[in-house]
């Protein structure tokens, strides 16, 4: 779905995953610079969003999610996770509930197998499962932000910020008024900085959400049984997870950044030896400089020496091993 924001000054279209929406408008480390002073807004129209309504709502949904939502206070954000009968990441959902409605946000395309997923679990519970991507947009306002909401707009706050649901007819309007935008990669930026995982960029087919640090925020220990939850409690009570995300600065001598996928070596050893672990997100720091997520094998020792491709890098610990 192309966003009607690509036509602003400056836009220029991002690409992959986040195609539809705007890379940048011009100038990547200004933008990042109003988001991390609280200014300006992000556009993500292109993210699934998927609304759950009915009586059973939450009683239904804390049986097929990760996070405890039975209790969800309305107003109150939170995030799950969907896992396959192995454990693996297949979804990840960013919730708020509005009193009548969950309404979530999820990464672009994802939302037809959520739903499919989630209608045929419906059996005899009153829920309504609904895809609103054609009428609702993402819009994000930075930790900080002073900007208003619009009236009767849900709004999922968190500690980064603000999460609209804004009528996609709005969103236009709403840009006129909101500050200067700032495009994806700036956004992604600043999610590195954090360490925060995204689904299909720190996953694989055989994520667990120990690997990622997914335990506490989207993974509740204390609730009933789900999809997935023989391993999550086999993992958290007797082992370790094969595999852990670590933070990278890489040298910032380099012209190109790794991409997505970019094979990791200890420094070492041999440029043809055993890798390690993966890049998962590179990006460019407007304070930090080149840096990346990345998932690494559990024993490689916190103070090695990595390279990613050709190019050096030095880790911090962001899972324990």
């Amino acid at each position: 779905m192309k966003s009607p924001l690509l036509t602003l000054p400056g836009a220029v279209p991002a690409e992959g995953a986040d195609e539809g929406v705007a890379a940048h408008y011009g100038d990547l480390f200004r933008e990042q610079r109003a988001l991390a002073d609280g200014t300006g807004f992000v556009d993500l129209s292109h993210r699934g969003v998927v609304t759950v309504s009915g009586a059973d709502r939450l009683s239904w949904l804390h049986l097929l999610l990760t996070q405890h939502v039975s209790e969800l206070p309305a107003g109150e954000a939170t995030e799950a996770l969907v896992l396959s009968a192995h454990g693996h990441i297949e979804h990840a959902l960013y919730l708020v509930d509005d009193g009548g409605t969950v309404w979530a946000h999820v990464e672009p395309g994802t939302q037809d197998a959520l739903i499919a997923y989630l209608e045929s679990m419906k059996f005899f519970y009153r829920v309504e499962v609904a895809d609103r991507t054609a009428d609702f947009a993402v819009v994000h306002l930075p930790a900080g932000s002073i900007a208003e909401a619009p009236d009767g707009v849900v709004v999922r706050e968190t500690a980064y910020g603000r999460d609209l649901f804004l009528p996609r007819a709005d969103l236009e309007s709403y840009a006129e008024k909101a500050g200067p935008p700032a495009g994806i990669l700036a956004h992604e930026a600043l999610r590195v900085e954090r360490h925060r995982p995204r689904l299909g960029f720190e996953t694989d087919h055989r994520t667990i959400p120990h690997e990622l640090g997914w335990i506490g925020s989207a993974v509740h220990l204390q609730k009933g049984c789900y999809r997935g939850q023989e391993t999550v409690a086999r993992v958290q009570n007797l082992g370790k997870p094969p595999r852990r995300l670590v933070f990278l600065h890489l040298d910032g001598s380099e012209v190109h950044l790794p991409p997505h996928g970019t094979g990791i070596r200890l420094a070492d050893e041999d440029p043809d030896g055993r890798k390690v672990g993966f890049i998962t997100t590179s990006v460019r720091h407007y304070e930090l400089g080149p840096v990346a997520l990345a998932l690494v094998k559990r024993n490689v020792p916190v103070d090695a020496r990595l390279m990613a491709g050709d190019t050096a890098a030095a880790q911090e610990t962001v899972v324990e091993p």
